[in-house]
């Protein structure tokens, strides 16, 4: 933007959308001045680099703008595992680890695993986590029990 474009010639586009072509970088910064706009450079990978005009402040409003877009996008899903025979302590400990996740914004998949005839127990520990993470998020998914594992992933709650 502006003095930080480094090409010596810029292929330049009006405020208004229309070709002007290629110019020196001091006569685009001269226009710019003249217009009160800023000099936007579109493409680095270019020679020479296509540059545009945009009215003052835009730019950055616009750039702004983007950001919060892409801070915006779907948080990732991160696993916990537990088995169905935790300890009361590591049963606290992963319930924190969960909760931490989701008020960060992510969503949590909580997996128990199965051996034997434990598929009931599985679903209890799962229930109670989902009740004592009722506060951070909430149930995306249903409690899944399969032939190894129970799971259910749970969404951050909307604030």
């Amino acid at each position: 933007m502006n003095e930080k474009i480094k090409a010596a010639e810029v292929l330049l586009t009006g405020l208004d959308g229309q070709e002007i072509g290629v110019v020196s970088r001091e006569d685009a910064l001269a226009m710019a001045k003249q217009q009160s706009a800023d000099l936007v450079c579109t493409s680095l990978m270019s020679s020479p680099p296509p540059c545009r005009l945009v009215a003052k402040g835009q730019a950055k409003q616009q750039r702004d703008q983007q950001k919060k877009q892409e801070s915006n996008k779907p948080a990732k899903v991160k696993e916990l595992r537990l088995s169905p025979e935790i300890e009361e302590h590591d049963y606290e400990t992963k319930c924190r680890q969960a909760q931490k996740l989701l008020e960060s914004g992510h969503s949590v998949l909580l997996v128990v695993k199965i051996s034997g005839k434990q598929g009931a127990a599985a679903k209890e520990l799962i229930e109670r986590l989902v009740k004592d993470l009722a506060e951070s998020g909430s149930k995306q998914t249903g409690i899944q029990v399969s032939g190894k594992q129970a799971a259910v992933q749970l969404q951050p709650k909307a604030e």
